[in-house]
């Protein structure tokens, strides 16, 4: 495929369009009479020294590329057109979009509304990735500088007021990183170039635009421009950083490989720096189908009667589309629920506008701040997007569970998570059945939806299966229960969505994904034989999902749904510290380890945690060997016992004990305490499950100083995600958001499915 490149302002010089005016006499006359100058004589001879300020710059290189597009392409159509910053007037120019008397106007009238900003400047950095300059502009306090171009990966330009490009560049020359000033009249491509973006947008207004005959990748958004978005991605052009490099790497991903520049040779240098160094950059893309209808004379056609052809998105069509319907989704993907509010509410209100299902994480979070997060999730979904809330087994306070459901019927939460769950319990149970109801047919309509997680196959049966008997009689003997909601319980499952976890950072018993899967969906088919209830259950896929491969590879096992964890830990919505979104975006596949479950130490239950460049997980197996082998804290060697308190707990024992009686009286655990009283194991339990919330806390608050004891949940996947988006913006995790990740993962499974789809006709 090949995409045409239009080069912006610089690339002009004395003498440009040298024989091309006496080729297109009638334009040149035309442009001319429009600008009310000699343009032939501007460029080639430039009598007065015009050609480099802006006004003249514009209208002027314009029209050169203009004319040089129509000698070198007249037969030629290429797959896109692209340009920088003005270039891609002429992009919009060769797909169509307007003719060239229109374009003159365009670039007259934008030319003068730049040329008449000033009181700023720009410069030109190489050598330094966006972030890092981004870095240095937050710790020298340039807050008034934007990044206006990223050309490359390492040259990018910034835009702000003339005194600070001045003191930055002094300060980088200083510092022996390079930096050059541009001679230019005002900060372009920034913030303070809005009033000129409004002025022009009014302009704009007067003009009428064709659809687009050629796809042109927008510089603002590095994606193809939607239909009817002109006037408004033209304006913002003017305010907003070029995307230069996302441009290309979105070519990259749409599969160009051929990059031809008209008329210079500026840009074709860029894109050799960035497809050498970056990778391909997926968007949403229509895949296009059509529908074969002979005609009377036998051949085919995918237009039939001037019918348009069918057009499909492949990513919004994989697994289930019962799932996507009923939680009201555009992808069959969910993703959040991790632990004390790391799945926090801007996370899942920025998936569930996107289209996916976001999960509150509430793990460990106290009512009141359930609360509040559920409020502000609803605050920001006004328009019926789909949410939902992690509903993570309380082990040791079952009643807890009970008060978090009245909670969420309080508030109309009709979607939850179910983990950790090994049997069934009266909370969860009370919660789908208050959303029974007999619909017009006689029909069971299902409010309350429960995602069921498991990672085992008799755990999985039990949310197969309708609800306990046991537990409906006593909820309908407390009146918390109908008798008709009684009697409809027996005809549907306690969940119609299973999604099987493995290899996560959850309690996975290190579950293997192809192993797991296929053993649930065989039981699916044995219950739905048993039951026959009136929907399909469905089996999804968590854990190791963290590419499109992974994706990939579970839709292609069948899985009707799939969820996301780790990946979404290291972004900017993610409710934890930055010192652990450091560490995390950093990690590789091999990076992980076991380490007990505080919240079920005394079973053993393990989740997958952080190993590089902290301790936790090894401390952690420590305590539990430790609690395995003694009695009582008394039992332990002396020796052992001051290495603890040392390098563990940084406490006495005594003082935590102390404070694990305090917190168990200000929750109104009191009989936890008495237990420990009467039996010393218990006791050395409570202190050493203390360990756990004391290095969740040090890694929530980031406590950099303490960072061998952070304890971070995460698992694998999020090194496979690493190793993807390296060399790119999502290096980062300061530039990666949740909602992006998600269509990543799910455009490059639909193209990784629809590759090998043309494999296997082939």
């Amino acid at each position: 495929m090949k995409a045409v490149m239009f080069p912006g302002q610089g690339s002009q010089y004395k003498g440009m369009g040298k024989g091309l005016f006496d080729q297109f006499r009638k334009e040149t006359i035309l442009a001319s009479e429009i600008l009310g100058y000699d343009l032939e004589e501007l460029c080639i001879k430039d009598p007065e020294r015009q050609l480099g300020k802006t006004q003249f710059t514009q209208p002027a290189l314009y029209t050169v590329n203009a004319f040089t597009h129509y000698v070198n392409h007249s037969g030629d159509k290429p797959d896109f057109f692209i340009g920088h910053s003005l270039g891609e007037y002429n992009a919009l120019l060769a797909a169509e979009a307007f003719s060239f008397e229109t374009g003159l106007r365009l670039v007259q009238k934008r030319g003068a509304l730049m040329a008449a900003a000033s009181g700023g400047g720009m410069a030109a950095v190489l050598g330094l990735k966006v972030e890092a300059i981004q870095k240095l502009l937050s710790e020298g306090g340039y807050g008034d500088i934007d990044i206006a171009n990223i050309n490359t990966p390492t040259q990018i330009v910034i835009a702000g007021p003339q005194h600070s490009i001045d003191k930055i560049v002094q300060e980088f020359e200083e510092r022996k990183i390079k930096i050059f000033p541009l001679f230019v009249s005002a900060p372009f491509h920034s913030r303070y170039m809005k009033p000129a973006a409004t002025e022009f947008k009014d302009f704009l207004q007067n003009f009428s635009f064709s659809a687009l005959q050629t796809p042109v990748i927008a510089n603002v958004t590095a994606k193809p421009y939607p239909e009817g978005q002109i006037i408004d991605l033209l304006a913002r052009q003017i305010e907003s950083s070029v995307q230069w490099t996302d441009t290309i790497r979105t070519l990259m991903g749409k599969g160009v490989t051929e990059y031809e520049e008209t008329g210079s040779v500026i840009l074709t240098k860029m894109v050799n720096e960035i497809k050498d160094t970056c990778t391909p950059l997926i968007h949403e893309e229509p895949i296009i189908t059509e529908t074969a209808k002979p005609h009377v004379n036998g051949s085919v056609n995918g237009k039939v009667n001037g019918e348009a052809s069918k057009k499909e998105c492949l990513s919004t069509k994989l697994g289930s589309h019962e799932f996507r319907k009923d939680y009201g989704l555009k992808y069959a993907y969910a993703a959040g629920s991790m632990y004390r509010g790391i799945a926090s509410p801007q996370l899942v209100v920025r998936l569930a506008k996107a289209g996916f299902m976001g999960f509150l994480g509430t793990g460990g979070m106290p009512l009141a701040d359930i609360e509040k997060n559920i409020i502000k999730i609803q605050e920001e979904l006004t328009n019926g997007e789909p949410y939902g809330v992690n509903f993570l087994h309380n082990l040791n306070d079952p009643a807890s569970e009970m008060k978090a459901v009245e909670l969420l019927l309080l508030y109309g939460v009709t979607n939850i998570e179910a983990s950790a769950y090994m049997q069934m319990m009266p909370a969860l149970v009370y919660y789908r059945l208050k959303g029974l109801q007999k619909g017009p047919n006689g029909e069971v309509i299902c409010r309350h939806n429960i995602i069921a997680k498991v990672s085992r196959p008799e755990v999985a049966e039990v949310f197969m299966r309708p609800a306990p008997d046991k537990i409906v009689r006593n909820l309908l003997e407390e009146n918390l229960i109908t008798a008709e909601q009684a009697a409809l319980s027996k005809k549907v499952p306690m969940s119609y969505d299973i999604c099987v976890e493995a290899d996560s950072g959850g309690h996975t018993d290190r579950g293997i994904a192809m192993v797991l899967l296929p053993s649930i969906q065989r039981l699916r088919t044995d219950i739905m034989a048993e039951y026959a209830y009136e929907k399909e259950i469905r089996v999804g896929l968590a854990g190791g999902i963290g590419t499109p491969q992974a994706a990939t590879c579970a839709y292609i096992m069948g899985a009707d749904f799939i969820v996301t964890g780790s990946v979404n830990q290291c972004t900017v919505e993610a409710g934890t510290s930055d010192a652990v979104k450091d560490l995390l975006q950093d990690i590789n596949v091999q990076d992980t380890d076991y380490a007990p479950a505080g919240d079920m130490f005394e079973i053993g239950a393990k989740v997958q945690v952080l190993r590089r460049g902290v301790l936790f997980a090894a401390r952690a197996n420590k305590l539990y060997a430790l609690y395995n082998q003694y009695n009582s804290l008394e039992e332990i060697p002396e020796k052992t016992i001051i290495q603890l308190e040392k390098t563990y707990f940084e406490k006495s024992i005594a003082e935590i004990w102390n404070e694990v009686r305090e917190y168990c009286k200000n929750v109104g655990a009191e009989a936890e305490i008495t237990k420990a009283e009467q039996n010393p194991k218990t006791k050395m339990a409570l202190v050493f499950r203390w360990y756990f919330g004391y290095t969740n806390k040090l890694a929530f608050e980031g406590n950099i100083e303490n960072k061998a004891n952070f304890q971070i949940h995460t698992g694998s996947a999020l090194g496979a995600f690493n190793q993807w988006v390296k060399g790119t913006p999502m290096e980062s995790w300061k530039n990666r958001h949740v909602d992006e990740i998600g269509l990543n993962i799910m455009v490059g499974a639909a193209k990784l499915l629809e590759n090998t789809a043309l494999m296997v006709n082939n």
